[in-house]
């Protein structure tokens, strides 16, 4: 029997297909069930979203979600067949401007897209995903941990812009503004400061609930202010924070090209576990 790809609009029937399968390897596809469950609990969000999931037989095999104007989103496919039944439906139902997956199966849907079009994809990241199940304490910073509050607005709409100018400047971005907001309002995601003699000095946000966990990003320290423990110290501690709430897990994305990040996050307690390309099709 050939897969078959079914096309969901709403996020609830979406999640009752494709959850046990997301789950089921859920560090890989932290980032799809977590925008998959802020989208549910706060519809405000992500006004426009498409989903896809491909079945062998019976059983969801494959899934992927796209928030317009972003770029599509790909799960783990194990099957060949059923990677390309997932493709030729996406590509045959939505104008993509670019994707991000599994570093294969990105490649493959970008290739297939190559073909269709006769233009090149760029690959512009390569990016781990890391699994956190206990901390290890770096060394202990200047400052202290503290929630954000309206008063830290402007900062962090100034950060939110500085990170994506640093570490995503060929992807869409979201808008600073309303991703502040929604921290502000604990839409889904809390925005955590460190702060060291009453200067804010680093942020870090968390959010994107899983079924066992949660997803810490972006984190981002002005370059001033940077190689004085003060990023370490507030990613341990938005993780033990998380662990203590009674999570099983944080996740968190590195951009390969950024040794430092890479470094830090493993010498906290971070284990890699796999690795995702974004591709931009211009």
């Amino acid at each position: 029997m050939e897969p078959t790809v079914r096309r969901w609009h709403d996020v609830h029937d979406f999640l009752a297909a494709a959850h046990d399968f997301l789950a089921a390897r859920e560090a890989e596809h932290c980032l799809m069930l977590g925008l998959s469950s802020t989208m549910a609990s706060h519809p405000e969000i992500y006004r426009e979203r498409r989903f896809w999931t491909v079945q062998d037989a019976d059983r969801v095999v494959g899934a992927a979600l796209r928030t317009p104007p972003h770029n599509l989103i790909l799960s783990q496919l194990d099957d060949p067949r059923c990677l390309a039944a997932l493709i030729d439906d996406v590509l045959a139902s939505d104008a993509v401007p670019g994707v991000l997956g599994p570093t294969s199966i990105a490649r493959a849907l970008a290739d297939a897209w190559s073909a269709r079009t006769g233009r090149a994809a760029v690959r512009v990241v390569q990016e781990r995903i890391f699994r956190l199940d206990r901390v290890i304490a770096p060394r202990p910073a200047a400052g202290h941990w503290r929630e954000a509050e309206a008063s830290d607005r402007a900062l962090l709409v100034a950060w939110l812009r500085a990170f994506h100018a640093e570490a995503t400047p060929d992807l869409p971005a979201n808008d600073a503004a309303e991703v502040a907001d929604s921290f502000l309002r604990r839409a889904g995601r809390v925005a955590q400061l460190w702060e060291d003699a009453g200067e804010v000095v680093a942020f870090a946000g968390t959010g994107g609930a899983t079924p066992r966990g949660t997803r810490i990003g972006p984190v981002y320290t002005p370059p001033d202010r940077r190689g004085r423990g003060y990023a370490s110290n507030l990613v341990a501690e938005a993780s033990q924070r998380e662990l203590a709430s009674g999570r099983s897990f944080c996740f968190l994305f590195t951009n390969l090209a950024n040794p430092t990040s890479n470094r830090i996050y493993q010498a906290l307690g971070y284990v890699p576990v796999s690795d995702v390309d974004a591709y931009r099709f211009p």
